[in-house]
């Protein structure tokens, strides 16, 4: 049995031509280009916490036995990449996160304007009680810059520790005191117009040890997302981490940056001719 096709098919067969049911068949029965794969959300892919990424929650030892026990039940881990959201401008803040490894950035929302970054969040930071306590949805996209592991602690866990705990409070209070402290400084770092000192300040507030007591004195991070935190390109990064090092402020490192002068990186100016 033959089939003349005429007018225009969407098979891409000439008006005319003669084909078999069989080809037909053939043809409806090939398979088409799948849609690109979109990961599930982030809290469709959370875990349990391992024992080793418990270890690197710094408050966890404030804690007594009750507590411990309830907190380790409640934390979930997450793997987030580029493009994951870890909070997103106008939803409500249901967790309070914290960064066991990787480094994540804090941004306004880029389509309303000029993009602009509020800080880099590196390992041992946990971030969102402000907007937790006051139950606000979030004011800022939280968003990593290369694959990371961060673990959220629910709000009704959270404000259950508030109630119980005196240690863990005094943990949030001066979670928030420095972080008041690291946005007055951002702001003073922003009227900078040198290059050099932009970047050894930026720098600086990455190696905060209250904020991000996971960093140490090696972070982890390469020139182009540092240029992303800083506002600058790659080479203009690049030349002022040269200079840094130079000075003996830094050493520059196979895939990270070591300080080696704390207190001067923070009180760095220029010295330009």
């Amino acid at each position: 049995v033959v089939t003349t096709i005429s007018g225009t098919d969407p098979r891409g067969l000439s008006p005319g031509a003669a084909v078999s049911p069989q080809s037909i068949s053939r043809r409806m029965s090939t398979p088409t280009a799948e849609l690109p794969h979109r990961p599930a959300p982030l809290r469709q892919r959370a875990r349990a916490p391992l024992p080793e990424e418990l270890a690197m929650v710094p408050w966890l030892e404030l804690l007594d036995a009750t507590e411990h026990a309830r907190v380790v039940a409640a934390l979930q881990v997450v793997e987030a990449s580029p493009g994951d959201y870890v909070c997103k401008i106008g939803r409500q803040a249901n967790y309070w996160f914290g960064v066991l490894d990787g480094l994540l950035k804090m941004s306004n929302d880029s389509s309303l304007g000029f993009a602009i970054t509020f800080t880099g969040v590196p390992p041992g930071a946990w971030f969102g009680e402000g907007t937790l306590l006051k139950r606000e949805v979030y004011r800022y996209n939280i968003e990593p810059l290369r694959k990371s592991t961060v673990a959220g602690l629910d709000i009704a866990t959270f404000e259950w520790l508030l109630e119980r705990s005196i240690p863990f409070n005094r943990y949030v209070m001066n979670q928030l005191n420095e972080r008041l402290g690291q946005f007055i400084a951002a702001r003073e770092i922003d009227r900078l117009n040198d290059p050099d000192t932009r970047v050894a300040r930026s720098l600086a507030a990455l190696f905060h040890p209250v904020l991000y007591p996971g960093v140490g004195t090696l972070l982890r991070i390469t020139q182009q997302e540092l240029g992303y935190l800083v506002g600058l390109s790659r080479q203009r990064v690049n030349e002022a981490l040269r200079s840094l090092q130079a000075e003996g402020l830094i050493a520059i490192e196979y895939g990270g940056l070591r300080v080696l002068d704390l207190p001067a990186l923070r009180r760095h100016v220029h010295r330009g001719v």
